[in-house]
């Protein structure tokens, strides 16, 4: 039977899950990347609204499983706001400890796979009229 501490990360993982934050398009997106886990099928896109050197909005959108689609809601929802300098140090184990519950090895890559795809968005402009988040 799991405890209450387990119960409360269940519920909100399945909140981000359930009703993501800022899932769709970025509706001023200075900045993109798209990856996935080949292993299992996982597809995070993100998308940044990257002015002043602080990440303005973002967003996300993908298919996969409940860990993918719940760490890349939390992770959006952590970093938006943020100055670009702080999400770059954002590193994969901060990423594990915004997720909660311990995951096995395999279940991390589905985790980190959010963390992965806003890594590379940060350097990542897109369209002839942005500009590099410095």
């Amino acid at each position: 039977m799991p405890n209450r501490e387990e119960e409360i990360y269940q519920d909100h993982i399945l909140d981000h899950y359930e009703d993501p934050y800022h899932r769709g398009p970025c509706p001023r997106c200075t900045h993109a990347h798209e990856d996935d886990n080949p292993l299992c099928g996982d597809n995070i896109h993100v998308e940044l609204e990257i002015e002043d050197g602080r990440i303005r909005s973002a967003w996300f959108d993908g298919e996969g499983c409940c860990i993918s689609q719940a760490s890349a809601s939390m992770l959006v929802e952590k970093i938006e706001g943020l100055a670009v300098d702080e999400v770059k140090n954002f590193s994969a184990r901060d990423m594990l400890t915004l997720y909660g519950p311990p995951l096995t090895p395999n279940r991390q890559k589905c985790c980190l796979l959010a963390w992965r795809v806003v890594q590379s968005a940060i350097y990542s402009p897109r369209g002839p009229s942005s500009t590099p988040a410095t």
